[in-house]
């Protein structure tokens, strides 16, 4: 991706979605991203495969999230199209609207170069008057100081992700 590590730290973004870095380990770590937004569970599920419509061109290879393909379906490439090429960031290894779970095997952004391991997760739940969705990224497999470093900026990065797709489901804008 083009963002660098420095953009990545110095990225701060206030919003609905909660946040929290939930788990810090020598090579690892989690987060997880919480947002609630007034539209129906199926619809939230649908949405997530509308990546390129509501993930930031600004976190992207191509410089344009349009780019971007996520089918909801297992073995899945959650990819992104180049001129002369694509990127795979990750593989759907669960998909399951009835029970609002979608998971990518990945590692996303600079975290592909370093050789880890990741599991995107989202959880859709009914709440209230709309749903509460759950995002979870749990990294492993790196280099000791990995945690550290890289922790609290990936969980920004993803909030901001977080953030667009419920702006989006709001009000079909993700900004």
């Amino acid at each position: 991706m083009r963002i660098a590590l420095a953009a990545l730290a110095a990225l701060s973004l206030a919003g609905a979605a909660r946040a929290e870095v939930v788990g810090r380990s020598g090579g690892g770590f989690k987060v997880r991203n919480v947002a609630e937004v007034p539209v129906r569970a199926d619809r939230a599920y649908a949405a997530l495969g509308e990546v390129g419509r509501w993930w930031s061109s600004g976190h992207t290879y191509s410089g344009s999230a349009v780019n971007l393909t996520l089918p909801l379906q297992p073995g899945a490439c959650f990819c992104e199209t180049l001129p002369g090429g694509g990127v795979a960031h990750g593989r759907v290894v669960l998909a399951w609207p009835a029970q609002g779970m979608l998971r990518i095997e990945t590692a996303l952004g600079p975290l592909q170069e370093e050789g880890v391991s990741g599991a995107l997760t989202f959880v859709i739940r009914a709440k209230g008057r709309g749903v509460e969705v759950v995002q979870t990224y749990a990294v492993g497999g790196g280099r000791p100081d990995l945690a550290e470093a890289l922790a609290a900026p990936v969980d920004q990065v993803l909030r901001e992700q977080l953030q667009r797709y419920a702006r989006y489901l709001e009000t079909g804008r993700p900004e």
